[in-house]
């Protein structure tokens, strides 16, 4: 072997030798961290880079804690520290802290999620946006919730469509109610969102992209060809063209409809369309308009089909519960739609003696909470008559 190329080995071993010490001390250094006035909660971090996400992930039951959670409580407590999602955590199935850190947001906590989320729900998404622009997009989503609840024909929507899928159930040897569910609750929102039926072709293509689109979100966040990550982000690109498109389809429709101001009725219809209240927020984007609608389908579309799935999941299980129906606050307990929420320590929190460092992030879980046997009694069955 040449003197050069040996010295270009020596080289190129010393930079991944010293990338890799540098990966390790990365990961590493937040344990070493001392703080004043209080303790940083114990924990592990895990392996370099991956920390402990892939064990946190693991998929279980909705009605259960999880292997992760259940060892880190029984060996930690219920404030305990980790390494999820490439950054140090602070991660709480306490309710008083969980409770304590949601109060705070905007004070001490910000909402922060992982940044390869961002590369799907796009970097204006409510779900990821803090300070002005999440107030601007929170306005606008009152506003839709005022709307809504105002039209005469909101009801009338909604009953024709849960009419047309209880008809499309004819003849049909049997039906898979979580799709069923997840359809509806898809039609409902994209018809008060964006008008439209679900006859239209563009609710078949918005669907069929939302779909890969909520596929990925879940995923390993890896922008390789063919992963469901990458699927997902090529979706949501997908998606905010027909959004755009419609968009500017109504635009027109306005511009066009400017010259005809004696027809009382057509104005008084679209002013009680949230798209076209959407169209008129001059503080938002057209960026943020596009990811308001995505944000809209999203948190109308999983979150209540789940939840319908659950209730009637449970209520199979649960006859009695069945000739009551006081069963939604049940259900969401047992069944818990949303697990867990990402937040990140804007300065030092000092809490029972915890001490939650700058800038780690904090995950309050919810489920260890409406699971804790402390706080319900036989916390792993189903009890509606628990909420009387």
């Amino acid at each position: 072997m040449a003197e050069g190329d040996s010295c270009w080995v020596v080289v190129l071993v010393g930079g991944v030798v010293g990338f890799i010490v540098v990966v390790v001390l990365n990961h590493f250094w937040p344990l070493l961290f001392k703080g004043k006035g209080g303790t940083v909660p114990k924990g592990s971090f895990g392996w370099p880079l991956l920390g402990e996400t892939f064990s946190f992930l693991k998929p279980h039951s909705s009605n259960s804690v999880g292997a992760f959670l259940h060892d880190h409580c029984s060996r930690y407590g219920k404030v305990f520290k980790s390494h999820l999602f490439f950054s140090p955590t602070v991660v709480s199935c306490d309710p008083e802290l969980n409770y304590f850190i949601l109060q705070s947001e905007g004070k001490l906590f910000e909402c922060s999620y992982p940044k390869p989320i961002h590369g799907i729900l796009g970097k204006v998404s409510m779900l990821v946006a803090v300070g002005d622009t999440h107030k601007r997009l929170r306005n606008a989503a009152l506003s839709l919730v005022t709307i809504t609840k105002s039209k005469p024909e909101f009801l009338h929507d909604i009953e024709d469509i849960a009419i047309q899928i209880l008809d499309s159930w004819k003849n049909k040897p049997q039906v898979i109610f979580c799709e069923e569910a997840r359809k509806f609750t898809f039609n409902v929102i994209v018809k008060q969102v964006l008008g439209l039926t679900p006859q239209e072709p563009e609710t078949s293509e918005i669907l069929e992209d939302f779909l890969t689109f909520m596929r990925g979100l879940i995923s390993l966040p890896l922008y390789i060809p063919g992963t469901p990550y990458a699927r997902a982000v090529q979706a949501r690109s997908r998606i905010s063209s027909t959004v755009k498109a419609i968009v500017e389809k109504r635009r027109a429709g306005r511009r066009n409809n400017n010259n005809d101001d004696d027809d009382d009725d057509n104005n008084s219809k679209k002013n009680s369309d949230f798209l076209e209240i959407l169209l008129s927020v001059d503080t938002l984007s057209e960026d943020e308009k596009v990811s308001f609608v995505l944000d809209s389908l999203l948190g109308g579309y999983e979150t209540t089909s789940l939840l319908m799935c659950m209730v009637v999941h449970f209520l199979s299980h649960s006859p009695a519960a069945l000739q009551q129906l006081k069963v939604i606050n049940e259900a969401l307990r047992y069944g818990n739609v949303v697990k867990f929420v990402h937040r990140k320590a804007l300065k030092d929190v000092k809490y029972k003696g915890y001490l939650i460092p700058s800038g780690w992030k904090v995950l309050p879980v919810f489920t260890a909470v409406h699971l804790d046997p402390s706080l319900h009694a036989n916390a792993t069955q189903f009890h509606p008559w628990r909420w009387e």
